[in-house]
């Protein structure tokens, strides 16, 4: 599964494609509100988590690890999250869920720039730390169904574009670049499922 071959002119391999299809289709899952993409997320964590081990993107490989219990979470959360155990619905953060939102982000990467510098050989500890860390706050506001998770995705995936690039994996800096655009979708998307004055709402989008 590690083998390179071409496709389309780009560099990859059998088990980096697995990863970037099942990817594509949990985010299009997540944009629809669709309790399943938390499945694909694991399978797709799962997958990413080999590759990255093999790029030396340690932090990235733990945050699948994470990403991967979080999903049972948020899976849950999707269900049965709101206080009459129904289907979470969507809405925003408070002042106060930013604060910690932006508090987690800052400690997240002060601790694992510091882990990965001192105990592995990554060559992009702070990019990947900062990275890491945006990415386990877009999550957990993903698992709430914070509108906000898509904000955090936009400026994470498009820092990850350049980071892939850098490492030589084409096909996943291509696959971020298409998440830039399919989280401003999902921005506008769940915008749309909410009520007008932004109280919450069960309405589907994009069917």
């Amino acid at each position: 599964m590690n083998e390179s071959f071409a496709l389309f002119g780009l560099n990859t391999t059998p088990l980096e494609l697995l990863s970037f299809v099942l990817s594509v289709a949990t985010v299009l899952l997540n944009i629809r509100q669709n309790h399943w993409a938390w499945l694909l997320a694991i399978l797709s964590s799962a997958t990413y988590g080999v590759v990255f081990y093999g790029a030396r993107l340690y932090g990235d490989m733990g945050l699948q690890l994470v990403f991967i219990t979080v999903s049972f979470w948020g899976w849950y959360q999707w269900l049965h999250g709101d206080e009459t155990h129904d289907r979470l619905p969507v809405t925003r953060s408070s002042r106060r869920g930013l604060l910690m939102a932006g508090a987690g982000w800052a400690a997240g990467f002060a601790f694992l720039a510091w882990f990965l510098g001192r105990y592995t050989d990554t060559d992009v500890p702070n990019t990947d730390a900062f990275l890491t860390a945006g990415s386990l706050v877009g999550q957990v506001l993903l698992s709430r169904k914070k509108l906000e998770n898509w904000h955090v995705w936009i400026i994470v995936d498009v820092l990850y574009v350049a980071l892939y690039i850098h490492k030589g994996l084409m096909l996943t800096a291509l696959l971020y670049g298409m998440f830039v655009a399919m989280a401003a979708v999902g921005l506008l998307a769940w915008k749309k499922s909410m009520g007008e004055d932004g109280s919450a709402a069960q309405a589907m989008v994009l069917k």
